[in-house]
């Protein structure tokens, strides 16, 4: 759901320090899942192949389902502090 209206408060991007915290945190749990749930499907696929499949599937995960949801908590975050 967008608006077409600018955001209030802008924050700033996150730093290299908190980018790296959020994708591990968003990268860890979906590989942990993945792996978990296709270990049984993959057990005998090549670990190159199977780290290939793993990560087709988990990039658009993190990238498009959890790190949106990473950036507005840290958004929520930081205006909370500076309140």
């Amino acid at each position: 759901m967008s608006t077409d209206r600018p955001d209030p408060t802008p924050v700033p991007p996150p730093s290299r320090h908190q980018l790296a915290l959020m994708i591990w945190l968003a990268v860890l749990p979906t590989l942990t899942v993945l792996n978990l749930a296709m270990s049984s499907v993959l057990e005998d696929v090549p670990v190159v192949l199977r780290t290939f499949l793993l990560a087709t599937v988990a990039v658009p995960i993190v990238m498009y389902g959890l790190m949106p949801r990473l950036h507005r908590l840290r958004a929520r975050i930081l205006l909370r502090g500076a309140a």
